[in-house]
């Protein structure tokens, strides 16, 4: 056999190099296959064994068409159900058509059902009750009106009664008011005056005029019907005595923007009969609350705009659970942007953080501190770089929530201002005097971002975006953060894991199942990808399954209480006593707008016993507050059970 002559390394090199312009225009000409062969390397490589162990797995729930809405709010029933608010979902047209949704999701079986929904809970707050009822409070009375779209003057007028003989009086809609100059205006809904009050000061008799309030739109279009300095109007068509005591003061009527009003009603979840059923209305009307479980069981709002969209100055209340109804709590004057992040400490004061999510001063009640709400005292909490940039940041309390620290991360400047920041910071709330102190950077700047804690003392943070709403950021369209990471408090590190498929940034949503998984929903960009037109609400729900999920047999509880007291040792019946390692209490999550205040994972002493378990429930309510828990054990390799719900009364 004849051997041919090998060529030589230089026209081995030169033949490649002729090659790459054929294999370029190839691969230019059936770009869709080369696109296709890298999706398909993707999907081979995300679907690894290997891969999964150590950064988890995506995938999108296939929603029927009629189940999906526009996620605003999310909470996790003890009967391992979703709940998902939409309320009027953001949408004028929804709003002015009645049109609200609530669905429940079913994690275990995939269904979905309708739950007829009574008012618009867009934006509302809630929190868990004791008993396990979602407590649902405020909400939209109307919409923000641009000053482009406004033809008539409005305004606040307050309307006075003097007389304090002669009862409340009840003014119909489309009451007149007249200015000096005879201007003219209507009010746009009835207004129940309450009669003035006489009260005795240094022996004399004084009278206190009555007062409530109404929105009032010029009868005429245009700027002539502007004033824009405070007056005070007669009440056309009354008579004497009525026309002297009763009349309307007004600071100003103006073409300006009309803020969303809030709505002063409140609801139960009974989770059980899987309907909302109508409790006592709230003293304020409230749009972006945040409602507080406190240690006894009842429950604080604070801050929010009123129903003529302005920001209540520190006027916050109580819902007394046993009478669901609510209390003014006169004491109780700290001022908050909307939706701030309020943690119950062991010690039973809440720790603000300084998350937020927008409306408000840009200066004041923006410090972060602890509230002692026996005395009103707020103590605050310096060294928090970027300070200025705390609105649509995220925060958590970090598991085990025994060790009382509080962690921010990201978040922008106020209002829809491009900055935004990768800080994230710690505040240890057990020390005498605590401060925030630098965590690990996140690898992007993020507003928006979702945190959920993990039954193995991890914290799962995914989304976010860089820009306001998604919007630009540093030259890029759209900023939508494709990323995921998990926190380890352990070793104050994040470890990045897979990506997820679908950007989230408002309005969305993310919290832990009783199986382990973490489910992710909502998004409402404010652009599309071309960065011109308006964005569309994202309908995709997306779930991640944690590494932990992928690491072989868990351990399984199979048996003991359902109801567990504060200070007492329980047993838990399972086969796999000899690899438990620890045992967690985790509050499942009621979140909105990133803001999720009742999420928390508590350490149990844990120790074997026969044909199980036993765990020691700790006896503080500030750390365990009274309601269903989701409890998990964890084993050697730190892999979870799927949860069993005990209630604590």
């Amino acid at each position: 056999m004849i051997r041919r002559p090998q060529p030589t390394l230089t026209r081995r090199l030169l033949r490649g190099l002729a090659v790459v312009p054929a294999v370029v225009a190839v691969l230019a000409a059936n770009r869709p296959i080369a696109d296709f062969a890298a999706e398909r390397y993707h999907e081979i490589t995300i679907n690894r064994p290997g891969y999964k162990q150590s950064h988890g797995r995506w995938s999108v729930l296939p929603v029927p068409a009629a189940f999906r809405i526009n996620a605003i709010h999310a909470a996790l029933l003890r009967t391992g159900k979703v709940l998902i608010i939409a309320g009027s979902g953001n949408d004028r047209r929804n709003f002015e058509a009645g049109t609200f949704r609530s669905i429940l999701w079913d994690p275990a079986t995939d269904r979905f059902s309708e739950v007829p929904t009574p008012t618009d809970m867009f934006c509302a707050g809630h929190t868990f009750l004791p008993d396990g009822r979602l407590l649902v409070a405020g909400g939209t009375r109307s919409y923000e009106v641009l000053p482009a779209n406004i033809r008539y003057a409005a305004g606040v007028m307050k309307v006075k009664n003097e007389s304090p003989d002669h009862g409340a009086r009840t003014l119909p809609k489309g009451t007149r008011f007249v200015a000096a100059d005879g201007r003219r205006y209507a009010t746009r809904d009835r207004v129940t005056v309450p009669a003035a009050t006489k009260m005795v000061h240094g022996g004399r008799t004084m009278v206190h005029a009555g007062a409530a309030e109404v929105w009032v739109d010029a009868v005429e279009p245009g700027d002539a019907s502007v004033i824009d300095r405070p007056a005070q109007y007669r009440i056309s068509g009354l008579r004497a005595p009525d026309a002297r005591n009763l009349y309307g003061v007004a600071d100003k009527i103006t073409r300006e923007k009309q803020e969303y009003g809030g709505d002063h009603t409140t609801y139960e979840f009974d989770p059980r009969a899987e309907r909302y059923v109508r409790t006592g209305d709230l003293v304020d009307a409230r749009w972006y609350p945040t409602l507080a479980a406190l240690p006894g069981g009842n429950v604080l709002a604070v801050s929010g705009l009123d129903r003529f969209g302005r920001m209540l100055p520190g006027r916050n209340e109580i819902y007394l659970a046993a009478e669901h109804r609510w209390v003014p709590a006169p004491r109780l004057t700290r001022v908050f942007p909307t939706y701030p992040a309020l943690f119950l400490t062991r010690d039973e004061r809440l720790f603000f953080s300084g998350s937020n999510a927008g409306y408000g001063s840009a200066t004041v009640g923006r410090t972060p501190g602890l509230w002692d709400l026996r005395t009103n005292r707020f103590r605050p909490v310096p060294g928090l770089r970027d300070a200025t940039m705390t609105e649509t940041s995220a925060s958590v309390l970090l598991p085990p929530a025994q060790r009382q620290r509080v962690m921010i991360l990201g978040g922008g400047a106020v209002g829809d201002a491009p900055q935004s920041t990768a800080r994230t910071a710690i505040a240890d709330l057990s020390a005498r005097a605590p401060v925030y102190r630098p965590g690990p950077d996140l690898p992007h700047p993020a507003r928006y971002l979702n945190t959920v804690v993990l039954p193995d003392d991890t914290v799962l943070t995914s989304g976010g975006s860089s820009g306001y709403r998604g919007g630009p950021y540093r030259g890029r369209t759209r900023s939508d953060l494709l990323t995921a990471q998990i926190y380890h408090p352990d070793r104050n590190v994040f470890r990045p894991v897979a990506a997820p498929t679908v950007g989230r940034d408002y309005h969305a949503e993310a919290l832990l199942l009783p199986d382990g998984r973490v489910v992710t929903m909502g998004s409402d960009p404010i652009y599309d990808r071309t960065g011109r037109n308006p964005g569309t609400f994202e309908q995709r729900i997306e779930i991640y399954s944690p590494p932990y999920l992928f690491r072989g047999d868990r351990p399984a509880i199979v048996g003991g209480p359902a109801e567990v007291a504060r200070g007492s040792a329980v047993s838990f019946g399972t086969w796999d006593a000899g690899r438990i390692r620890t045992a967690r209490l985790v509050r499942p999550s009621a979140v909105t707008h990133g803001t999720d205040v009742d999420q928390r994972s508590v350490a149990l002493p844990v120790r074997p016993a026969p044909g199980g378990v036993t765990v020691r429930i700790p006896a503080d309510r500030g750390l365990v507050p009274p309601g269903w828990y989701m409890l998990f054990v964890t084993d050697t390799r730190a892999v979870p059970s799927v949860a069993t719900w005990v209630h604590v009364p």
